[in-house]
């Protein structure tokens, strides 16, 4: 396997927009059967980058001379677009990775624990990419130490590297079978051999993973919006519990795992997929826009004007101007050349913090009682900025309304989420948190509410939910083993 050095980068700071936002988790994307197979990856890497902005990786393969990998930090687009580097991944079969660390040091990604991770087996090569976060890591990962196993990461994911070199199966799906039935948590893996690619999602099915078709060749990503962008034919989703082994144009499907109820992220409705993908055979966008109908039936306000908080609150906020009558405005403008990361020079830069990003749209604003849509609070520390330059710009009244239920309990399947004490809703009634922020009213949508919304008619079900809303609700389907250990107390614990 070949890798390229990692030019040296300037230091790059997170955006104190972003700071007050859930983070997305990771991106994954293959192909088989095509030529130049890499440069398809990278396109579709660039298609998933809002699920991951620290890092990015490729794994391609030629049956001429073998593996070949490059890592990067940073963005795709900064990384993957030169020629020279490209044809250093030549072959007709690739794997990639766009990564926001959800393990280790957050926020502090070092190129060891970039993935596509890679691993001689007795059978030969393999690479591995994964969105997810294994909840049983730390033990597994303590269990493979004191048996010999040396780790070069500090990523979850090797976990599963070393637990497949452990097996005794004879190929490598079946080691990946092995392996992945000692793993918890959630995962959604794209995987490759000399001559496979390999999908698998968790029996919960907790993350995304699709499948599609381009000329001859296959696909998987973890959206269909990067199956867009290289001109490929969305066939289906990988099911949860299934592993998909494509080799020589032809596609097999198994299932490894004990059947369970599917319990797919109601998030990815909200916030973390792009409106321009499909789930669960509907469109991202649709499904916003319905939760914001359904937000404007059970949160009312008379109001002049509706206007979301970009990019992620806009359709809902169309939604919910649908659903009331009153009128949508672009009353906030996002500079669209920032970026979702920046250099910071000085700390009379980092004080203007939000208005970086944001800036009001005064002439509209001025006198009118506005509606704000935005997806979520999660430390309220934007929300209250944003607040601010409302005001500051004369508005009247400023009432919020969020497209999701308050966000009360971390994530431990793949999402970055503050520690509990630190989520607003954990420590603040409804009421406690409008005057914390200082807004006119505050209002989110029921978790029976965004149920409906996502096509469930009769809301949500407490003894059989439909998706994971653990962030919500509390309720973990899948015990978080390791946090558990450090002290994390569950819901019914409490």
């Amino acid at each position: 396997m070949s890798a390229l050095p990692d030019p040296a980068r300037a230091t790059l700071t997170t955006d104190p927009f972003d700071d007050d936002k859930l983070r997305e988790e990771c991106g994954v994307f293959g192909v088989i059967g095509v030529a130049e197979a890499a440069n398809f990856v990278a396109l579709g890497l660039h298609a998933l980058q809002h699920r991951g902005q620290e890092a990015a990786g490729i794994v391609s393969h030629d049956p001429a001379d073998g593996f070949h990998s490059v890592r990067r930090m940073g963005y795709v687009r900064d990384n993957f677009t030169s020629a020279s580097l490209m044809e250093s991944l030549p072959g007709p079969l690739a794997i990639g990775h766009v990564r926001y660390s959800t393990t280790g040091k957050k926020g502090q990604t070092q190129i060891r624990d970039v993935q596509p991770f890679f691993g001689e087996f007795s059978m030969g090569g393999a690479a591995i990419s994964h969105n997810g976060n294994i909840t049983n890591a730390e033990a597994l990962r303590r269990e493979l130490i004191e048996r010999g196993s040396i780790f070069q990461s500090g990523s979850d994911t090797e976990c599963i590297i070393h637990l497949m070199a452990r097996s005794i199966q004879r190929t490598v799906p079946e080691r990946m079978k092995d392996a992945l039935r000692r793993v918890e948590g959630a995962f959604s893996i794209v995987a490759m051999t000399r001559t496979k690619l390999i999908g698998v999602r968790d029996p919960l099915g907790v993350r995304p993973l699709v499948l599609g078709k381009v000329g001859d060749g296959w696909a998987l990503s973890s959206e269909t919006c990067a199956l867009d962008i290289i001109g490929a034919e969305f066939v289906r989703e990988v099911e949860p519990g299934e592993m998909v082994v494509i080799e020589h144009g032809e596609l097999t499907s198994h299932r490894p795992f004990a059947a369970a109820a599917p319990r797919f992220c109601i998030f990815e409705h909200v916030y973390f997929s792009r409106p321009d993908s499909i789930l669960g055979g509907q469109s991202v966008y649709t499904t916003r826009a319905a939760i914001g109908r359904e937000l404007a039936k059970e949160a009312p306000v008379e109001a002049d004007l509706v206007c979301p908080v970009p990019d992620s609150g806009t359709p809902a906020a169309i939604g919910y101007s649908q659903e009331s009558g009153i009128p949508y405005a672009m009353g906030i403008i996002r500079n669209q050349y920032m970026g979702r990361t920046f250099i910071e020079p000085t700390e009379q830069i980092r004080n203007m913090g939000v208005r970086l990003k944001l800036n009001v749209n005064r002439a509209l604003i001025r006198g009118k009682r506005v509606i704000l849509v935005d997806d979520s609070v999660v430390r309220g520390t934007t929300s209250r900025k944003i607040k601010e330059m409302i005001l500051d710009a004369g508005a009247a009244e400023v009432h919020f309304r969020i497209a999701s239920p308050p966000t009360a309990w971390p994530c431990f399947y793949g999402v970055d989420t503050p520690h509990r004490e630190k989520l607003l809703a954990a420590t603040m009634s409804e009421e406690e948190m409008r005057e914390h922020l200082g807004v006119d009213s505050l209002r989110f949508i029921s978790l029976d509410g965004l149920y409906r919304a996502v096509g469930e008619a009769k809301g949500r079900d407490p003894a059989r939910p439909a998706y994971c809303d653990a962030c919500f609700s509390g309720e973990y389907p899948v015990e978080p083993a390791d946090m558990i250990e450090k002290g994390f107390t569950l819901k019914a614990a409490e």
